[in-house]
């Protein structure tokens, strides 16, 4: 099969076409025939050298994929509502930049009525981590709200749908007017500009003074602690990237007057049967959203899997608005 490699650790030149084995599914696993594969932060990282694969996971980059199934026990599929010939995209933890993919039975989803396979592979990624994140992990509630650092990525515009779907308000920051103004567009309540705002400040003004109930952290570093000065009294912040760095100083008596809880959380090594568990949460939640066109995934560029390189430029750009995939077929 034609599949992308990481030739050795470094920049977007490394990432080469090759040809690799076709794999062959264990038992509770799937094989998928790929039509298209989401890009992710996670695969810069990897290529990177920052993010190695769990034991036992392809060398190949790809964290998601959309596609058909070819192979499986049939009676495993029927536990999880699919069969043989299904359209499907699946999380899966390493080697999604490829014609063919395994994938663990609970990790694949039926793909949304009305979508194509290229809008497919643009949600599991986003998806699982959003509702494992702020739904599950930091109980967003209906009328709460949600401040999105970086709401112009995968996660952002995933957690805008989301989050404004189950009622909930939604602040988002951005690093310039047009990424604000598409966050807007795209339902957010109110987008910062953080190069030119101090989005502590201009929380607290748009709340009034509460501060946001939860917050949804892609920065780390220095950020977490001003995030401390405009969160809700008993409000949760999520952390899931470290793209400020990884250490943080914190005001720990603010902390503790607030009652604010701060979680840290990846999924790539988490359980096969945690990750089932919000493929059936979103199966349930969410799947009848997208498909009724209450929710949808934001396509910013498509790119041939061959160009998988320019994909990666583009990610590290951050010009994107949404998500970029890759298409095999």
């Amino acid at each position: 099969m034609r599949a992308i490699e990481i030739e050795q650790p470094g920049g977007p030149e490394v990432l080469r076409a090759c040809e690799r084995p076709r794999p062959v599914p264990a038992p509770g696993e799937v094989l998928i025939d790929v039509a298209a594969s989401g890009v992710n932060r996670p695969d810069v990282l990897q290529r990177m050298g920052l993010y190695p694969m769990p034991p036992g996971v392809s060398d190949l980059p790809g964290l998601e994929v959309a596609g058909t199934v070819l192979e499986g026990d049939a009676a495993e599929l029927a536990a999880a509502g699919l069969k043989l010939g299904d359209r499907v995209c699946a999380l899966v933890a390493g080697g999604g930049y490829a014609q063919f993919c395994v994938a663990p039975v609970g990790q694949c989803l039926p793909v949304p009525a009305g979508l194509d396979d290229i809008e497919a592979a643009a949600l599991p990624e986003t998806f699982f981590t959003v509702w494992q994140n702020v739904f599950e992990i930091a109980r967003l509630q209906p009328g709460e709200t949600l401040l999105v650092q970086g709401g112009s990525s995968g996660i952002g515009v995933t957690a805008i749908a989301l989050a404004k779907a189950f009622g909930s308000r939604v602040l988002v920051t951005a690093g310039t007017d047009e990424k604000c103004a598409a966050c807007l567009a795209l339902g957010a309540d109110a987008a910062i500009n953080y190069r030119t705002q101090d989005f502590v400040v201009e929380v607290r003004r748009l709340t009034e003074g509460r501060g946001a109930d939860v917050v949804l952290d892609m920065v780390a570093g220095d950020y977490l602690d001003r995030e401390l000065q405009c969160v809700a009294e008993g409000g949760r912040i999520a952390v899931i990237a470290v793209q400020g760095g990884t250490k943080s100083t914190l005001d720990s008596g603010v902390l503790l007057r607030k009652w604010v809880t701060v979680s840290g959380s990846t999924l790539r090594p988490r359980p096969v049967a945690y990750k089932a568990a919000l493929a059936r949460a979103l199966r349930q939640r969410v799947w009848p959203l997208i498909e009724s066109g209450q929710v949808r995934p934001v396509i910013h560029r498509v790119f041939d899997a061959a160009d998988a390189a320019k994909a990666h430029v583009l990610m590290e750009s951050s010009a994107h608005v949404g998500k970029i995939v890759l298409r095999w077929r």
